[in-house]
């Protein structure tokens, strides 16, 4: 597995020993008609959104159906580049203090929001003090409580003034972290630190709802919206780096079947595509597929607040009764690492060692094991027998064949029954972070470079935990995780949390991502980011 973490590090020690300038635009649109424009010469990328985006507000849409698109629509401080590293976006340089606390960035004169307005530094304190509001409840807040006084204001226990973000002036924000933070840089790229147009927000707080009111500061321009069917990008003119952007229009349309998407694809309708699972024989060894790595973990939630699973036992016996290795051989067929922890691949201590091989298999399957411990799970309770139990899943055939898989291990390997129901995104998501599911499909793609951005989600007050599972020694090993200045000790406390996580365990993992992309041979450099989210600024299509 390629370590280009190691590379993302390496880059952001330089970045902060310097402060830094950005680099010179390259690659201009070719001329002329060619296969895949339209008789116009327009070069229009034909893409699947999947979904209905959850929203387009940066503190709100935090998910990938949201956020693939709202990247390509919106821009932070740094972007992550071709390399996956940040780089200079909005703000064209910075300054970092010696003790690595305080952030100064400057943006660039020519950054316009697409309605022509000046890109100001106090549109990004507007932005990220709104994402820290409790009142906002943004589910992305907690990934700004790297900055001093974001937490306590985010907890009611502060306000917006005490949060150390200040617009010095139109052009120079100055922000002061609460401990040196050497992936800050990669954090900033998240959407959830986009900033907002604060007149317009002023002016329409659901700005961000429709097409003709959605204003941007990113390569494209958002031209139409047809909720739960399509969406139509254009190139943005007022973008400061429209030089570089060689597509025109980028539309989007939203099919949640794989099998219907692919048949899109070969059609012509779609430059892209996801693999259906039982056509992956065939198509995986094709020219047009592209595999690489991601960051992120499929797995299984239990609620902890409903019967049988407030028993820890009982937890245990249904994840060890779970074979992760048949999943991605027989089921999703995608060549995806099976998952025996939570952390994914691909992160590298100080010391040089991942850390998923570091920490190990902590839940492997075991029937045997998992019989016993449902035996005296059961006895534990009282229970003659298991109360009925219902595992909940997004709408998708994927997710359908994954939700039956298990459905039927448990039954061969236990005896245990489970009834199966779907719902679509939004509805699903909201049940679940109300804690309405005894047994959940979930995701976690990684927000920035870092093995502690998947185990802070199981801290207590963390808006991604959805299980109602509470654990005082994980939340201080956590929080001391983040307040560890020595690297060595740092990954110590992250590797012992993980096993804290998975002794009590209130989710079990089922496979790693991996990205696999069938891919017209007309359409170049598209970048699909490890850690981060869809890349259109330098794409191309012939």
């Amino acid at each position: 597995m390629k370590k280009w973490w190691t590379i993302l590090l390496g880059v952001l020690l330089v970045f902060v020993l310097a402060a830094c300038t950005a680099s010179e635009s390259a690659g201009e649109n070719d001329e002329g008609g060619s296969e895949g424009e339209s008789d116009s010469g327009t070069k229009t990328l034909l893409l699947n959104n999947g979904e209905e985006p959850t929203s387009f507000d940066p503190s709100q849409g935090f998910d990938a159906v949201s956020w693939n698109a709202l990247n390509n629509l919106m821009e932070g401080l740094t972007r992550l580049g071709k390399d996956h590293t940040p780089e200079p976006a909005t703000a064209e340089k910075w300054e970092i203090s010696e003790d690595g606390k305080e952030y100064t960035f400057f943006i660039r004169d020519n950054a316009k929001w697409s309605n022509g307005d000046d890109v100001t530094a106090g549109d990004y304190e507007f932005a990220w003090k709104r994402l820290l509001d409790p009142e906002t409840a943004s589910p992305a807040a907690f990934l700004g409580y790297f900055i001093e006084g974001g937490e306590a204001f985010n907890n009611g226990e502060g306000s917006a003034d005490d949060v150390m973000v200040e617009a010095v002036n139109d052009k120079e924000l100055k922000v002061t972290l609460s401990a040196p933070t050497g992936y800050f840089l990669n954090i900033i790229s998240n959407p959830a630190f986009f900033p907002i147009n604060e007149s317009v927000a002023t002016e329409n707080p659901e700005w961000f709802a429709e097409a003709d009111s959605f204003v941007g500061n990113g390569p494209f321009a958002l031209a139409e919206w047809k909720h739960d069917s399509e969406m139509l990008m254009k190139k943005n003119e007022e973008y400061w780096d429209k030089e570089t952007v060689k597509l025109d229009e980028v539309h989007w349309a939203m099919v949640n079947d794989t099998n219907t998407e692919y048949q899109m694809y070969e059609s012509g309708e779609l430059d892209t595509s996801n693999i259906p699972s039982d056509m992956a024989e065939q198509l995986l060894d094709s020219e047009e597929v592209s595999i690489q790595e991601q960051a992120g973990t499929a797995f299984y939630r239990f609620n902890v607040n409903e019967e049988p699973f407030q028993n820890k036992k009982i937890r245990k016996a249904l994840a060890m009764s779970v074979n992760q290795q048949e999943i991605v051989d027989y089921v999703t067929k995608n060549k995806e690492e099976p998952a025996y922890g939570f952390v994914s691949y691909g992160f590298e201590s100080p010391s040089g060692e991942d850390f998923r091989e570091h920490n190990g298999k902590l839940v492997e399957p075991n029937v045997e094991e998992a019989k016993q411990l449902l035996e005296e799970g059961m006895e534990e309770e009282g229970y003659d027998e298991l109360p009925a139990i219902t595992l909940s899943y997004n709408t998708s055939e994927d997710n359908k064949k994954i939700a039956e898989a298990i459905q039927q291990m448990f039954k061969e390997n236990l005896g245990v029954e489970v009834t199966l129901e779907n719902a679509e995104w939004n509805v699903f998501l909201e049940a679940q972070k109300a804690l309405e599911h005894q047994l959940s499909r979930s995701s976690f793609l990684a927000d920035y470079a870092d093995p502690i951005n998947f185990l802070e989600s199981f801290t207590t007050d963390s808006s991604m935990n959805r299980t109602g599972w509470s654990n005082e020694e994980y939340d201080q090993l956590i929080a001391d995780a983040k307040n560890e200045a020595d690297e060595e000790k740092r990954w110590e406390l992250m590797y012992e949390a993980e096993k804290v996580l998975f002794e009590e365990m209130p989710i079990f993992p089922v496979h790693f991502y991996n990205q696999v992309v069938l891919e017209k041979d007309s359409v170049s450099d598209i970048v699909r980011h490890p850690v981060g989210y869809l890349e259109l600024k330098w794409a191309d299509k012939q």
